[in-house]
């Protein structure tokens, strides 16, 4: 489990193919993986991944096609920045939201627009991609690249974030142009409420548009 709290900015060092996956080697900051453990799970531009390697500050990960297919990971070539989030701990404060680093589509960065110190970014969400877009809802909660992010406008095809000063040092979204990929993963409470809620219509014969 993770909360989309990024805890900073890690450097990819190498992507190598492995048939038809991929195996990660990571830089991550000075002691931000101490006593970390073979097997447990690091998010990696949000996506869950298992710890193959441990070569001190260096992390290795075996990302499967699945994975790749479906997110920004295989796009990803050395000297890429990633953000990045250790697992949650029972009893660690909740900051953001409850997130399983489970991505559920991509989303395409079509604008990005500066206003004093804060940035608003928009998302191009593709039209046929329903099974994202029935989750997405004003001031409704979304994982982009790992982090807690409220929606803050939305269209019939896209969304926009608003970024503070302290969300740009600590992510790569400052870095992020217009063409870029980001993965997208919805709140599971979300998901569950809209779920049951569209459940309940139909048995009840309202058939949404």
């Amino acid at each position: 489990m993770f909360t989309g709290i990024v805890q900073g900015v890690a450097t990819v060092l190498a992507s190598k193919s492995n048939g038809r996956n991929k195996k990660l080697d990571i830089h991550f900051p000075g002691g931000s993986m101490l006593n970390q453990q073979l097997g447990a799970s690091v998010a990696v531009n949000g996506v869950c991944l298992t710890v193959a390697e441990i070569q001190q500050n260096v992390l290795s990960f075996d990302v499967i096609d699945t994975t790749l297919a479906l997110t920004n990971i295989g796009e990803l070539e050395s000297k890429d920045l990633v953000n990045f989030e250790r697992a949650a701990r029972m009893g660690d404060e909740i900051g953001g939201h409850v997130m399983s680093g489970h991505i559920l589509t991509t989303v395409i960065v079509s604008n990005v627009e500066k206003i004093e110190e804060s940035v608003h970014i928009r998302f191009a969400v593709a039209q046929d991609d329903i099974d994202a877009r029935r989750y997405l809802f004003d001031k409704g909660y979304v994982g982009l690249n790992g982090s807690s992010l409220t929606i803050s406008a939305i269209g019939d095809d896209w969304i926009e974030v608003s970024l503070i000063p302290e969300t740009l040092r600590l992510t790569t979204f400052g870095a992020l142009q217009k063409g870029d990929r980001v993965n997208l993963e919805v709140d599971a409470h979300t998901q569950s409420t809209v779920d049951t809620v569209e459940r309940v219509l139909k048995q009840r014969g309202i058939v949404l548009p």
